[in-house]
Parts: C-alpha cells; structure tokens; sequence
C-alpha cells in the first residue's frame, strides 16, 4: 500500500465540492451570524466568551490525543497567556503548555505561517516533557507510524515521510498555507476547503515526534480564522473529539489518496456542526452576565463562590447537578448551613431544584434571565 505522499501527485490534492455548495453556503450564513452575535456583546462578554472557546478547544485538543487535564488548570493557563491573572498558578505542566499554544494561536492568527511560529508552537506545547526535544523536526532514522493495538497485533494505519524529507516538505507546506491565505497568490475561497487541506497536508508530513495533532489543529483554526477575521469561532476541537473514531477514520482514508473530496466532505460538515457550538457558548456567555446582572446583589461570598464554581463548567453544566454534599465541600461549611444556602438561592431564582430527597440537585436558572 503507498500512502498520498508517496504517489506522483503529491502534494496536488484534487477534489470535487458540488455535493457540498450547500453545506458552504450554510457555513458563510453561519459565520455571518456568529460575527454579528459577538458584535452584539460588550466588550467584557466578548472578552469572556472568546476565553470560554479558549479553554474549551484547549481541552477537547489534548482529550483527542487521550490527555486530560483539569478545567481549572486549563482555564488558569489560558488566563495567565492572556496577561489576565499572571500571578495564576497553574499545577498541570500540560495545561500550562496547551494554554500558551491556544493564546499564541489566537493572537498570531492574522501573520504569516512560518517555521519559527510552528516551533515556538512546539516549545510551548512540550517544553515540559524531557523525553523529546521541543522546538525541533523529528530526526530519527526508524519511521514514523501512527500504529494502533495490542503488542504482537499492531495495525500500522499510517506512515508519514522519512526523517530526511521532513524540513523540504515543510518549506512546500508553508509556502501553500500563506500562498493559499485570503490575499495570496493562490487564495482559497472558502475557509473551511483551505482548513481541510492544510489539516491533512501538515499531519501527513507529521513533522514532529509529538504534538502533530494538536498543532496540526491549531492550523486549521488559523485557517478559519484569517477568512473571518475571528479566531475561535469554529470549535473545532469540540466536534471533532465527540466523534474522534470517526475523524482518525477519515484521517487514514484520506492519506491514501490524493484525490480528497470525501475529507473536505466529512472536514466541512465538521465546521459547520462546530459553529452551532461556538454559538451556544457565546449564548452562554450573554446568560452568564444577565444572570449575575439580576442575581449578584443578592448573593452572600460564600454562595458567589458557589455560583461561579458551577458556571466554571461551562454551557455543559455542573455534571450532576450541584447537591447538598458538593456544596458543602466547595465552600467549606457544614451540609446544614449547605442546605439553607441552596434553599435560598432557589427563593431567589438563582438557581432550580430538580428531584427529592437524596435525588435532589440543583441547577443555575436562567428562566428568569433577560
């Protein structure tokens, strides 16, 4: 079997998009109405909202890659790279790492692609792990397989480019991506076709020992990003590691083959289901400020730290529903004292009570949420 780069073709990817025109139609609608929902925002929700996609893509990233890491840690790195809370404290080395990763992404999203950015990416990402270099191509003579299964039963699903061809490969794909970028030579009209083929091209180069996926990524939102002028928007990561045995499938099928119109099917459609979630957490982000808008006055520190707590989650919520016990452990009070607080955040709508008895929980309310 001979993998894309292999073949004569490569790296001319070809493919077909009339069975997708309407799925970019709905990606530009789309597009155009999350523009207009973070321009509705203040400049606090905006700043909010794009921190919350921010720690939500950093998580969803490394959980691909079958790293995960605290929300806190995470959210406290993405703070801290932002220059928000500098003095945060971040436990997880890893979080720290794909923090700095996400920020510099995001802040970079309109320059040139170039080969420093790609290994300061690097350094940022696996500084921490002294088992590789950080900030350097891969050098070793055995091949790169990306292999899966039990020892003795290995599948080998695919083979990236020997050692030596890696930095030429590289200088090719940098000159396409910034070639291809809105006002280049060679621009791609539609985002989501140029963040398909640069996804696919950079992880079959797989030009690092580790951390090809999560930069391979990263791309593609700078893809999307340079065409909308918003980075972020996307939630790519998100969608792709709800189904991520389907988007390793559709990685290996298009590594075989040049001709690549069922990824940039399969890629597209992803997009788009990522824009419904970035729109949810912009929604979230505008409840979350109406809420304390009517609620905060009437919360006691110890209940606002509660509150915070559970919004920490995100638009997926407090898995389980805050309790009696839960409460009791966050703020450091007896469950008696727990309990009247509960009550009372319910008599003040700040939050709804599900169940009875020991199948009590309690969630944030937002019936009341202008």
């Amino acid at each position: 079997m001979s993998y894309n780069w292999q073949q004569s073709d490569w790296p001319n990817f070809q493919f077909q998009t009339e069975e997708i025109e309407d799925l970019l139609l709905t990606y530009l609608h789309n597009a155009g109405k999350l523009e207009g929902a973070l321009i509705s925002l203040n400049e606090s929700e905006r700043e909010e909202t794009m921190i919350e996609l921010l720690i939500a893509e950093a998580i969803k990233t490394s959980e691909i890659e079958g790293e995960f890491m605290s929300r806190a840690d995470v959210a406290s790195s993405i703070r801290k790279n932002l220059g928000l809370h500098p003095q945060n404290l971040v436990r997880d080395q890893k979080a720290q790492g794909v923090g700095e990763l996400m920020v510099s992404a995001r802040k970079s999203f309109k320059d040139l692609l170039t080969h420093t950015m790609l290994l300061d990416w690097h350094i940022s990402l696996l500084s921490h792990d002294t088992r590789m270099t950080a900030g350097k191509w891969r050098t070793h003579q055995e091949p790169m397989q990306i292999v899966s299964g039990a020892f003795g039963f290995e599948r080998v699903h695919f083979e990236a480019p020997p050692s030596f061809r890696v930095e030429g490969e590289i200088n090719r794909f940098i000159q396409w991506f910034n070639d291809t970028a809105p006002k280049g030579p060679m621009a791609i009209r539609h985002a989501p076709i140029r963040a398909a083929v640069a996804h696919l091209y950079f992880e079959s180069i797989h030009p690092f020992e580790d951390g090809n996926g999560r930069i391979g990524r990263a791309i593609a939102e700078k893809a999307l990003a340079q065409t909308t002028g918003y980075p972020g928007l996307s939630s790519l990561s998100i969608t792709l590691e709800r189904n991520k045995k389907d988007y390793y499938h559709q990685l290996e099928r298009a590594q075989k083959s040049n001709e690549i119109s069922d990824w940039i099917a399969y890629f597209v459609n992803t997009v788009v289901e990522g824009q419904a979630v970035a729109k949810e957490t912009i929604d979230f982000t505008l409840k979350k400020s109406r809420y304390f808008d009517r609620v905060k006055e009437q919360l006691n520190p110890t209940q606002l730290k509660v509150v915070n707590r559970m919004f920490a989650e995100g638009p997926t919520g407090f898995e389980g529903g805050m309790t009696a016990t839960k409460y009791s452990r966050l703020a450091k009070v007896s469950k008696a004292t727990a309990t009247r607080h509960l009550q009372d955040l319910v008599k003040i709508e700040a939050l709804k009570i599900e169940g009875l008895g020991r199948s009590t929980r309690y969630h944030l309310c937002f019936e009341n949420t202008l």
